[in-house]
């Protein structure tokens, strides 16, 4: 996944009212129940042998490797508390919006006169929940890593260089050379 991808993955692990289980027998089972018992599919998940799987059941192996460790830790963070996560981004995407941490390139299109070079800007900006519905409903559907970045352009654009319609009406942003984005539902 993107960088805008994986922001959102980290954003909704923010919103968990408990931590993922510590040890790493404690993440096998909790992925082997949340696969209804099959020892298979976690391991295909994984990358390991399906053996491998049931030794950590049973505590034969106690420490993995770190590669391991930290593949196992991301596969739990992305089935832990489904409803928790679900009722924070639907709070985001009807209610609160998100906030959009960045450091990018951005350049404009605008009025003849004006300079329309792309420079390096560090912008934390709150989105309102339409963006966030849009941004959500991209992700879900599998939308490139373009059409995210289009959609958080266009929301930086309406809101922190517009004003909401109350300055530069002609102005297009572009948002480029992406160095860092985070998001936090809030």
């Amino acid at each position: 996944m993107g960088i805008i991808g994986d922001s959102l993955d980290k954003a909704a692990a923010n919103v968990f009212t408990r931590p993922i289980p510590k040890t790493a027998g404690a993440q096998i089972r909790f992925l082997v129940k949340h696969e209804k018992g099959s020892t298979r599919t976690v391991a295909r998940r994984l990358g390991i042998s399906q053996r491998t799987v049931e030794r950590y059941l049973t505590g034969q192996i106690k420490k993995p490797r770190p590669d391991l460790a930290a593949k196992l830790a991301a596969e739990v963070r992305k089935n832990w508390q489904p409803v928790v996560r679900q009722r924070a981004r639907k709070q985001a995407a009807t209610a609160t919006g998100i906030t959009i941490e960045t450091r990018a390139r951005f350049g404009f299109t605008a009025a003849p006169g004006t300079t329309d070079d792309g420079r390096l800007r560090l912008i934390t900006q709150h989105l309102p929940p339409v963006y966030a519905d849009r941004l959500f409903r991209a992700k879900d559907t599998g939308s490139s890593e373009q059409d995210m970045q289009n959609i958080i352009a266009e929301g930086l654009q309406e809101v922190y260089f517009k004003d909401h319609g109350r300055r530069a009406n002609d102005l297009l942003v572009e948002f480029t050379d992406i160095d860092y984005l985070e998001t936090d539902y809030s």
